[in-house]
């Protein structure tokens, strides 16, 4: 194979990948009200629905970051390929899974354990393209990188789409006459179809095989093998990611409980991050001990880490707080409460990011990494607020409008694909954007446990709460300050 094929042929797959992680993120948004409504039986009030979106959520978030730092281990201890074939292999299957679900603790089991899978396919795409293609792609793929996966999201809402305009009579019947039984048949398309849904979700279980076949391993990795850099990633240390997992998942519990006092809570939750950060950082603090390097370096290597979990925190903070939440509030919207709603604007938002995320990464390719980031801030906050503040009926000015906020806010995710590679060596490269990349999930998924109870200090005014998310850009705006700018600079060997 021709080192140019077997980079083309790494680029698909990891395109393909991106795009199935997307379908895998849109999947809950999309469904999670009609799942928990008939998991929960009855006529769940809106607050515990809105408890359980939250707690889902929160635990998909933390099961990414996990994921990120896991696999991003195993992709700097066995090879980008081999690590990514078990992540696409984790979360198709537990995805589709999920369709079996018969409590809202199982759907939540199953979507953490599929994330897990998820974020550890982000992280080792993005090594794997980034160390292949030449320095003078990586705007560009950045671009693509993040484009795929909102096109995922795309995906996910034209099939929502297609099967509820079918209609739920004409597919019962057409998948009992592949022959599925009557009852499984029914249970497979009530509810807008989101058992059906969820078991589309399992079809990136194809995709292990292309790239066990075709896709070659990266030659820098291979390097650093070779000069015995890879021994140094110890599988005792993943014990602390586990223990850091727990203590995230720790937090849930605490913003789970109603009879939990607010005072256990913050403090608890306070703890939990502190917890959750020593953990999670653990294995990459090993190798960098066992590795030999100079403390300096060490300290520059942990410390860009950080910076690289607050610098993806702030818009998955926003994202999965603010703009996730869009499709909870088109329901309680005069015209809104309709099948078709959810899938249209989750179809107009994610083109609108695909377009967005090749925007931002040839921005930060033409201006610099921290010019570019700091105006996403800035446009993303003004569109957040816009967005809630001034729709006030789902119609075509809100789909617009979705898509206008999905072009802005989702552009961070073609400029950190762009960025966090350049901020670490071959040899952590993955770990080091793993951690960074997900460790914001937690970030999120703690905000995201905050919603309800901002919600009811609004008097559940979805549009005032959701502007109040958007202000975390504030805190990007400081920390891009104390970044690195790498416009011009080769990945660091």
């Amino acid at each position: 194979m021709t080192a140019a094929r077997g980079r083309r042929l790494a680029l698909a797959a990891a395109l393909l990948g991106w795009m199935f992680d997307g379908m895998e993120m849109g999947l809950f948004p999309l469904v999670g009200k009609d799942a928990l409504r008939e998991l929960l039986g009855g006529s769940p009030a809106q607050a515990e629905l809105d408890l359980w979106y939250a707690v889902v959520l929160a635990a998909f978030l933390i099961g990414a970051a996990t994921g990120g730092v896991v696999f991003g281990w195993l992709g700097d201890k066995v090879g980008r390929v081999r690590a990514m074939t078990a992540s696409v292999l984790l979360y198709s299957l537990c995805s589709g899974l999920s369709a079996a679900s018969a409590t809202p603790l199982q759907l939540t089991a199953l979507r953490f354990l599929g994330a897990l899978g998820m974020g550890g396919e982000w992280a080792l795409g993005v090594a794997l393209v980034m160390e292949l293609w030449p320095n003078t792609s990586r705007a560009a793929l950045a671009g693509w990188i993040g484009a795929f996966g909102n096109l995922g999201y795309t995906v996910c809402g034209l099939i929502a789409l297609g099967l509820t305009r079918v209609g739920a009579t004409e597919l019962a019947a057409a998948l009992q006459s592949v022959g599925l039984a009557e009852g499984t048949a029914d249970a497979l398309t009530a509810n807008r179809n989101w058992r059906l849904l969820m078991l589309a979700g399992a079809v990136p279980a194809l995709l292990t095989l292309f790239i066990r076949l075709f896709v070659p391993e990266s030659e820098k990795w291979e390097r650093e093998k070779a000069a015995g850099r890879a021994s140094y990633w110890s599988g005792v240390d993943l014990l602390a990611v586990l223990g850091g997992a727990a203590a995230a998942g720790g937090v849930v519990f605490l913003w789970a409980r109603k009879d939990v006092p607010f005072a256990a809570q913050l403090g608890g939750s306070l703890l939990g991050v502190v917890l959750v950060t020593l953990g999670y950082l653990h294995p990459a603090r090993g190798y960098l001990r066992r590795s030999g390097l100079a403390p300096a370096a060490r300290r520059e290597t942990l410390g860009r880490m950080l910076l690289a979990a607050g610098l993806s925190g702030v818009p998955l903070l926003a994202t999965w707080s603010g703009v996730m939440w869009m499709y909870q509030w088109v329901g309680k919207l005069p015209f809104g409460d309709v099948p078709e709603a959810r899938p249209i604007i989750q179809i107009s938002s994610s083109l609108g990011a695909a377009a967005g995320c090749v925007a931002a990464a040839l921005l930060g390719g033409l201006i610099g990494r921290r010019p570019a980031y700091a105006a996403l801030c800035v446009a993303s906050l003004a569109t957040i607020v816009g967005f809630y503040q001034l729709n006030t009926e789902y119609g075509p000015t809100f789909v617009m409008t979705a898509g206008l906020m999905g072009f802005v806010t989702a552009g961070f995710y073609g400029w950190l694909p762009l960025y966090l590679p350049e901020l670490f060596r071959t040899a952590v490269r993955a770990t080091g954007q793993g951690f960074g990349f997900n460790f914001g999930r937690i970030i999120a998924a703690a905000g995201n446990l905050q919603m309800p109870a901002l919600l009811a200090a609004f008097d559940d005014d979805y549009g005032r709460a959701c502007a109040v998310v958007a202000g975390v850009y504030a805190v990007g705006l400081v920390l891009i300050m104390i970044a690195p700018e790498t416009k011009g600079r080769p990945l660091p060997e």
